[in-house]
C-alpha cells in the first residue's frame, strides 16, 4: 500500500511539473520556489502547536486547490504557480514520507513517525 500511495503522489508531482510547463514562467523558478512551503516550519521556535498548525497550513492540499482556483478564477499566472508548488511540494514531502505534523511533535505525523525515534 504504501507504494501505491508514493507512486500516486510521484503522479501529482509529475502533473505539477506539466501544469506548470504551461504557464509564462522561465523554467528555474519551479526547483527554486519548491521548497518555500516549508517556511511553516518557524512555527517550531515557538512551540509544538504553533509550529504544526503553520506546517499543516502550508502543506494542505485544500489551501493549495483554494490557492490555484483563486488564480484560475482571476486568470493570475502567479497565483496558478503558488497553487501548483504548493501542490508539488506537498507530493514531495509526501513521497519522502513527511506528513501533516500532529500538535505534540514535529516527528508525529499522519504517515506516521519520522526522524530516529528512541523507543522506551
Amino acid at each position: 500500500m504504501r507504494n501505491l500511495l508514493k507512486l500516486e503522489e510521484a503522479a501529482i508531482f509529475l502533473l505539477s511539473l506539466y501544469l506548470f510547463s504551461t504557464l509564462d514562467f522561465v523554467w528555474w523558478w519551479f526547483p527554486t520556489l519548491l521548497l518555500v512551503p516549508d517556511i511553516g516550519m518557524v512555527g517550531y521556535l515557538i512551540n509544538p502547536k504553533v509550529g504544526a498548525f503553520l506546517y499543516n497550513l502550508f502543506h494542505h492540499r485544500l489551501v493549495a486547490a483554494a490557492v490555484a482556483f483563486y488564480g484560475l478564477a482571476f486568470e493570475n499566472e502567479y497565483w496558478m504557480f503558488a497553487g501548483i508548488i504548493l501542490f508539488a511540494h506537498i507530493s514531495f514531502d509526501r513521497i519522502m514520507g513527511y506528513g501533516l505534523k500532529f500538535n505534540d511533535s514535529f516527528n508525529h505525523t499522519h504517515l506516521g513517525e519520522i526522524g530516529n525515534i528512541k523507543r522506551n
